[in-house]
């Protein structure tokens, strides 16, 4: 008899946009805690904007609701502290992310991917970069790849425009109305308190 082939490691799609404040809290997380649970992450770039549009929404929620973002930002800072990240409230907000959100669906699939998602995160909520301009881009690349012109010429192109595009409306299709979101198969998680329950799932349903 011959012997079963094995099984392949349990996935967690993480849904995040580089612009929102509870997704940076994930995406710094996500990786080193599904690693100790044997699940494998899979990056999924997108943009919360086009999807606030067709709530009829012009800006965050956060914005157009003084009261939960003022408790949103003390929110964040007291996570920040509970988990040890530095922080840093970003003096525009919403952040313009396009060339760094192109980058990273570009890269999804790269080892470094998790690496490079937490420099950019770390760029925007606690050094206070512009990570749509090509130079810090192209710092956070260098520091993982020998092929960083060549990722941001490609993040250029309409091809990578369009496939944000498609990335985004996909959200929008799977039923993301926030970031973060994580899927185990069809199962979806909303908010970064539901890390640890996503992570439980994609185990329990491995087994």
């Amino acid at each position: 008899m011959s012997a079963s082939a094995p099984q392949p490691p349990a996935a967690i799609e993480l849904w995040f946009d580089f612009s929102s404040v509870y997704s940076y809290l994930s995406v710094m997380r996500i990786e080193t805690i599904a690693q100790s649970c044997g699940v494998r992450v899979q990056w999924k770039p997108f943009l919360l904007g086009p999807i606030f549009k067709t709530f009829g929404w012009t800006t965050s929620p956060f914005l157009l609701q003084p009261q939960k973002g003022a408790y949103m930002w003390r929110d964040v800072e007291r996570q920040c502290g509970k988990y040890g990240l530095p922080w840093r409230r970003p003096r525009d907000f919403p952040v313009r992310t396009l060339l760094a959100t192109r980058v990273a669906l570009l890269a999804a699939d790269e080892p470094w991917a998790g690496r490079f998602c937490r420099r950019i995160m770390r760029m925007i909520f606690a050094e206070e970069r512009n990570v749509d301009a090509p130079e810090a881009v192209g710092e956070a690349l260098g520091e993982l790849t020998a092929d960083a012109a060549a990722l941001l010429a490609a993040a250029r192109l309409e091809e990578a425009k369009g496939r944000l595009r498609e990335q985004t409306e996909a959200a929008r299709a799977s039923g993301v109305f926030g970031a973060p979101t994580f899927f185990v198969g069809r199962e979806m998680f909303w908010g970064n308190d539901r890390l640890e329950d996503a992570l439980a799932f994609a185990t329990r349903a491995a087994g």
